[in-house]
């Protein structure tokens, strides 16, 4: 089977010539292409990577010119749709689902509920309208939230938990519930790292929970971090979005391809 990578450039800049060096077919996403009526390439599936936007809006297209397209089921990947499942391995062992606006407007009982000064609230959206933070109670509002600089909705969906000290992050790239590659990486550099202290330990937990929970798409990435209570799941996010570090391109590009080849007639 032919498979054609589109790449993002502007997304994931260096990723075009690592797989251009392994021979790869890819090519650059063009501003010039109509995500709802893609291009499509002598009949080979296609896998887009780049920004999370654009791999919402190419997975819910319902056109056939690229399968499997963009791995990123958008809902799956909510912290409501798969919190639940995975609190074994959690590094949080409680949280609060609710809304922008109720948090704002709950937020004393809300605190007093984790008894806690301060709570870290994050989308429950893996699109991400802005960025999880820790809020302190005194400094609850709209504003501290981005409500009016990243999105207008007050009534978009939030997780809220408590703080929790985070160390070392891992990403793992998961195939048909085997871990592929791993990569440890510096959240707020969106950079790799070379230190490989605790990959092992925390590729033992990825591949767990890899075999053992329903996961959220045959393609995705799960990130493992260090706690005060050892190695714990930390998120999922759809593989297309997803920057993959220094994880092992060719590996990935493998085991998709023959993953692809396996499901070509479903």
């Amino acid at each position: 089977m032919r498979v054609m990578w589109i790449v993002e450039a502007e997304v994931f800049p260096e990723e075009l010539e690592v797989l251009r060096a392994l021979g790869v077919n890819v090519k650059p996403w063009s501003s010039a292409w109509d995500p709802d009526a893609p291009p499509s390439f002598d009949g080979a599936a296609v896998i887009f990577r780049g920004s999370l936007g654009l791999a919402d809006r190419l997975a819910k297209n319902t056109s056939a010119a690229w399968r499997p397209g963009a791995f990123c089921r958008t809902q799956a990947f909510a912290c409501s749709a798969w919190y639940p499942r995975a609190a074994k391995w959690s590094a949080q062992s409680d949280w609060l689902f609710t809304t922008v606006s109720d948090f704002v407007a709950d937020a004393e009982s809300i605190y007093a509920r984790f008894d806690a000064t301060a709570l870290f609230v994050r989308p429950d959206s893996p699109l991400k309208p802005f960025s999880g933070r820790v809020v302190d109670a005194s400094r609850v509002s709209l504003a501290a939230l981005d409500h009016g600089f990243y999105y207008d909705d007050e009534t978009i969906p939030v997780v809220v938990c408590p703080t929790k000290t985070i160390g070392d992050e891992f990403r793992f790239v998961v195939v048909a519930r085997s871990v592929i590659a791993g990569s440890g990486y510096i959240a707020d550099g969106r950079a790799a790292h070379d230190d490989v202290s605790g990959l092992s330990e925390a590729r033992a937990l990825a591949e767990r929970i890899a075999r053992e929970m329903e996961p959220p798409e045959p393609v995705y990435v799960l990130d493992i971090c260090a706690t005060p209570d050892g190695m714990r799941l930390m998120e999922l996010n759809p593989f297309s979005g997803a920057d993959l570090y220094g994880c092992d391109r060719g590996a990935v590009v493998e085991a998709v391809g023959a993953w692809l080849v396996a499901n070509a007639s479903k």
